[in-house]
């Protein structure tokens, strides 16, 4: 008896090396894994800007953008807005709970690393048909007490597990990206609204002024045609010109307060919630100058690129998943607890059962199945290295379009200033030739009217200049860079 009890513990402890060599085994194999490994994909990225060339912006002191680009501005009402695009912009918010979203699927593609643990409890009483008890000899079960406990652990051998966890956390990354690419769009049309709003103040600010003095010039006229030496038409010409110029006024209100109210849906607000002051641009404003760096940059500072690279990494990832199905499948399961009839002797030591051991299972006929999915995978693949791509040279594209607008409107706006300060001399000349009876009023509202033409076209050149910048920081990636991936 003895000696039989020897032989069974030897056996187990023989069986216990086997299992542990098995187990060693199967972790040196799961080191490897199948599918190519990932390279960035190579883009064509230019040595310079070609829109750069003649035009050099004053370079400030820091070397690079920096995340609060919009300071640049030196606006304080700017920065309380874009402040609060952060707390309650809903597509950020949105973006947000996508990126939580795909860092859950991170964790859940990490949980199959680890053994599934289950545990239950079971009570069976069970009762046999009359038949079969008139044979048996016994029709009514024992009651059956069991608590089992079940281990199930899929082997990562090709490395399947590693792959779809080495893609979701570049989709999660991706996500990130998007995330920063949501608030860099609503900071930059935030930015562009109040740009706007703030040439129509100045807009408005030049036609209050016009009125102002088409009004002393209405006066002027209708003095002149009490003495006699003005017609009642220069009369009518004058009040015609007043009132003209007092509507335009009245209608830059409307595109003004449909600013305000796309301000207050960037910063999440009801548009009756919120109220900007006037403050006209001047004519002293210019764009704020802004360090481009080389080209090969932007790869590193734009969200989306970044966010478009991850995605050809993810979906890399994919393909050597999809490759993984063409090797067997090898997972490990044991089973133990107590199981009993009698509910005293439930959880005694005798009471106790287990079992253990490897299984190894490969499909060898699917129709094609695996096959599909391998091509699907780097289908995805390859038309993620084409957006990828395409992502880049937009990138590049809208960098060089700001940088000449940038230059082509730095050289308008002198030219226009020049044309305003020639139109306000006319305005001044031949106003005074009026007074003299040297020319017709006509020729005094065809010279009012050229001026204020000119200065409102002067006010639209700064703004879009300004615009122009804001455009170019985004180009820039607005201060992001691809070492804030999480």
């Amino acid at each position: 008896m003895l000696n039989r009890t020897r032989e069974g513990l030897t056996q187990m402890r023989q069986r216990g090396w086997m299992l542990a060599a098995a187990t060693v085994m199967l972790s040196v194999l799961s080191a490897c894994s199948v599918g190519p490994d990932y390279v960035k994909p190579a883009v064509a990225v230019p040595s310079n800007y070609k829109e750069n060339e003649g035009w050099q912006v004053a370079q400030p002191k820091d070397a690079t953008l920096r995340g609060n680009w919009w300071e640049m501005f030196s606006d304080p009402q700017l920065n309380a807005l874009e402040e609060q695009v952060d707390i309650s912009n809903q597509n950020v918010a949105r973006a947000e709970a996508q990126f939580r979203q795909a860092r859950a699927l991170v964790q859940q593609s990490r949980a199959s690393y680890f053994p599934t643990v289950t545990i239950g409890v079971g009570l069976n009483n069970s009762s046999k048909s009359t038949t079969l008890a008139s044979t048996a000899g016994m029709r009514t079960a024992p009651m059956l007490y069991s608590l089992p406990i079940d281990v199930s652990w899929e082997i990562d051998v090709w490395g399947r597990i590693r792959r779809l966890v080495e893609s979701s956390q570049a989709s999660a990354q991706a996500s990130a990206a998007d995330l920063e690419t949501a608030r860099l769009s609503a900071r930059t049309e935030l930015a562009q609204d109040y740009v706007q709003l703030r040439t129509l103040d100045m807009q408005k600010q030049l036609l209050d002024t016009a009125v102002a003095d088409f009004q002393k010039s209405l006066e002027l006229t209708n003095n002149r045609y009490a003495s006699g030496v003005a017609s009642r038409a220069d009369v009518l010409q004058a009040e015609t010109q007043l009132k003209t110029t007092q509507a335009q006024a009245i209608d830059v209100g409307v595109q003004r307060a449909q600013l305000e109210h796309a301000i207050a849906l960037l910063i999440g607000k009801p548009a009756s919630a919120v109220s900007i002051p006037a403050a006209p641009l001047t004519a002293t404003t210019l764009p704020p100058p802004i360090p481009l760096g080389v080209p090969s940059e932007v790869l590193e500072r734009r969200p989306d690129i970044a966010a478009a690279e991850r995605q050809v990494a993810a979906a890399n990832a994919q393909i050597g998943a999809a490759q993984a199905a063409y090797y067997p499948t090898v997972s490990l399961g044991a089973t133990g607890g107590f199981e009993s009839s009698g509910l005293g002797q439930w959880l005694s030591s005798p009471s106790r059962f287990w079992s253990v051991g490897p299984a190894i299972s490969e499909t060898i006929f699917d129709g094609g199945l695996r096959a599909g999915l391998t091509d699907q995978a780097r289908a995805v693949y390859d038309g993620s290295v084409a957006s990828y791509r395409e992502t880049v040279l937009g990138a590049f594209q809208e960098v060089e379009d700001n940088l000449a607008a940038l230059r082509i409107l730095e050289s308008e706006a002198q030219v226009q200033d020049e044309a305003v300060k020639a139109a306000q001399q006319s305005v001044a000349v031949i106003t005074n030739q009026y007074r003299a009876g040297i020319t017709n009023y006509l020729t005094v509202i065809t010279a009012q009217t050229a001026a204020l033409t000119n200065e409102r076209t002067a006010a639209t050149i700064l703004g879009n200049r300004l615009n122009a910048a804001v455009l170019l920081i985004k180009a820039l990636g607005g201060g992001w860079n691809t070492t804030n991936l999480p």
